[in-house]
């Protein structure tokens, strides 16, 4: 693990302290949790725009799925 400095804001000090007090935790470990929700979010992000932009530049066709309509059982039959 590596030590970092890091400069933030009074008011954003005093609340991560408070929370971190609430979670009986430090506030090394509350900002390593932050940090790693942050990167795990940002990379869902990443992961749906990739997604998206797939379906963007070759859409479903309007009869893509119909093949399988024979296909479903959902035993009320």
């Amino acid at each position: 693990m590596r030590t970092i400095q890091m400069t933030l804001d009074d008011d954003l000090v005093k609340s991560v302290d408070r929370v971190s007090k609430e979670l009986q935790t430090t506030r090394s470990a509350f900002a390593r949790k932050a940090l790693r929700d942050a990167l795990a979010r940002y990379s869902l992000e990443q992961m749906e725009r990739k997604h998206r932009r797939g379906y963007e530049q070759h859409p479903v066709a309007a009869d893509e799925f119909s093949v399988w309509e024979t296909e479903q059982a959902w035993g009320d039959e």
